[in-house]
């Protein structure tokens, strides 16, 4: 009994951190353009945008084995321990993977990148498989559980997006760092930023979705 509840309290915890880290990291970026503060608070703002975006980075991960296995514990799915173990071990190699990634900035993180990269694609696959197989009712699998499977993967797809969105700020921040900021650059990465500010809401409303699925338990 408290195991189970321990693994509820860990799956309760991953919108917590989420949407907190989200949010935090939200609310630092508008530093990054503030064209009031000097370049080593906006280098500083940057750096913090970045570590605290690993909370919803880690959230994100480790909603599947803990989300799995509350699943498995409250009789939902049926899923042995064995199948529990190598699925928390994927989870914590993934982590691991994705850590490994923020930390690393030389020729290795950029390959660790690279097959961090081929595990999304890979789990996005595998969540909308198994999600829209639960809603036609070809996978015998709950609704709620089927919907929240596909509000994950929108959320790993949103990421996705987001890291393509931000890949124009690159240059424009090294310009900066070396050379100072000027309004045309401030516009730009004002520009960059805003459409990245709407997929990061859009995955917010995503995360709500799964939430309130895993309150209603819609059939």
């Amino acid at each position: 009994m408290i195991g189970d509840s321990l693994i509820i309290l860990l799956h309760v915890l991953v919108p917590i951190y989420w949407l907190g880290g989200d949010l935090g990291a939200f609310y630092s970026s508008y530093f990054l353009i503030d064209p009031k503060r000097s370049v080593g608070e906006r280098m500083m703002a940057l750096k913090l945008v970045n570590n605290i975006d690993m909370a919803p980075r880690t959230a994100m991960i480790m909603a599947i084995p803990t989300g799995l296995t509350a699943a498995a514990v409250r009789g939902w799915l049926p899923i042995g321990s064995e199948a529990l173990v190598a699925i928390w071990v994927a989870g914590l190699i993934w982590l691991a993977l994705a850590w490994a990634v923020h930390v690393r900035h030389d020729g290795t993180g950029k390959l660790l990148a690279r097959i961090d990269l081929i595990v999304r694609v890979a789990v996005i696959v595998a969540l909308l498989v198994l999600g829209i197989g639960g809603v036609v009712r070809d996978v015998a699998i709950p609704m709620f559980i089927a919907l929240k499977l596909l509000a994950l993967a929108t959320c790993i797809i949103l990421g996705l997006v987001i890291r393509l969105q931000l890949k124009p700020l690159i240059p424009i921040i090294g310009a900066m760092a070396t050379s100072g900021p000027t309004p045309q650059s401030d516009a730009a990465l004002a520009s960059v930023l805003a459409r990245a500010r709407i997929s990061v809401v859009a995955i917010w409303c995503a995360v709500l979705v799964a939430c309130y699925l895993g309150i209603a338990m819609p059939v």
